[in-house]
């Protein structure tokens, strides 16, 4: 695919990178009032019954889940037009999210410059080995890694360990401003825990707090996940890597019921926003329905992304994730992948 085509396809998203302020307002009001409402139902609810108290957190975590996508389109700079408006308010709902602002913020930059590029993992993403290098590693190693992509470690100890623990540290290449900002936003969590401790009680924002904190991150990590983790996406080293197909065809349009369209921001438009990061969540949807060409990037749904836990290395050959299980397989006798169905994902690549 000519490198005109790729540029063209970006070029039709570009009306989309802007925001509206009317829009981002309304989005921070029925956000952030609907959570502290619901925290406070929880709260309250805990002298009838937690029978009751637990399913009000469930849906209380789905907003701090939107509260970290308002969070996320600071970080890209694409929610308010000031560069400094959306500095303070990522830091505020870094602080509601438990996320560092401006470490989230570098990270997660080079997350979308390097997304598919076997050459430069290891930074802002989810940890992939190809089937060579899995095949290459020590015993130790193989060991570590089949922990580290079990479902059971990766999505229920992952959100305490990256929320609780991994963020409060800074990575060695850490600016000054990024250095200061993650321990601004660990005073800032405690100080808000200790006085929510001081007024209701620890025991009570324990038993509200823990299911809104871990639900939240649970789905957090899960639509990380799913988006970029699905059978035939896009890997290529660094000489024939392209960030539009890595953006296309790399990352998933996750079609989702509307009510979790909308508890999700619309990132499950994945595959607009790699496109286009500056595209404000609210724009997402119209882009992928005025732009034909993203509307072919691969769609899974609800039930097909629960595919996915099965995945665990990439297959150069065949380009496709492979289980622990198909590994074992081929050792034993020649293997024979799915079949990879004909497409034509965006217009960007032909797989016979």
């Amino acid at each position: 695919m000519n490198r005109s085509k790729e540029m063209a396809l970006k070029k039709e998203v570009t009306p989309f990178e802007k925001n509206d302020l009317k829009l981002s307002i309304r989005q921070l009001i029925n956000t952030l009032v609907p959570l502290f409402l619901l925290w406070a139902a929880a709260y309250y609810s805990l002298s009838i019954s937690y029978w009751l108290t637990f399913p009000i957190a469930l849906v209380a975590s789905g907003f701090v889940l939107r509260t970290f996508i308002i969070f996320h389109d600071c970080c890209h700079g694409s929610f308010f037009k000031s560069k400094r408006a959306n500095d303070i308010l990522g830091t505020i709902t870094g602080v509601l999210t438990l996320t560092p602002y401006q470490q989230w913020k570098a990270e997660h930059s080079i997350h979308h410059a390097t997304s598919g590029n076997l050459d430069k993992r290891g930074v802002g993403d989810i940890w992939v080995m190809t089937v060579d290098e899995y095949k290459s590693a020590t015993p130790w190693m193989r060991l570590f890694y089949r922990v580290y992509r079990n479902p059971v470690i990766m999505f229920g100890i992952g959100p305490i360990y990256v929320f609780l623990f991994a963020y409060r540290f800074n990575r060695k290449a850490a600016r000054r401003k990024e250095r200061i900002n993650t321990h601004l936003t660990t005073i800032l969590i405690i100080a808000l825990y200790s006085f929510m401790c001081w007024l209701i009680g620890w025991q009570a924002f324990v038993m509200v707090q823990a299911p809104v904190f871990f639900f939240s991150g649970f789905f957090g990590i899960w639509l990380f996940y799913v988006q970029h983790q699905f059978e035939e996406t896009y890997f290529e080293h660094e000489d024939e890597w392209s960030y539009v197909k890595a953006a296309v065809e790399g990352s998933s349009y996750y079609k989702l019921p509307k009510l979790l369209q909308w508890i999700s921001g619309n990132i499950g438009f994945h595959h607009v926003h790699h496109l286009s990061p500056r595209v404000p969540n609210y724009y997402l949807e119209e882009a992928h329905n005025s732009t034909p060409p993203l509307q072919k990037a691969t769609t899974i749904t609800l039930r097909s992304s629960l595919v996915a836990l099965r995945f665990r290395l990439w297959d150069e050959e065949h380009k496709q994730f492979i289980s622990f299980r198909e590994l074992k397989q081929a050792s034993r006798k020649k293997y024979i992948p799915n079949p990879i169905r004909v497409t034509n994902q965006a217009g960007l690549t032909e797989k016979p």
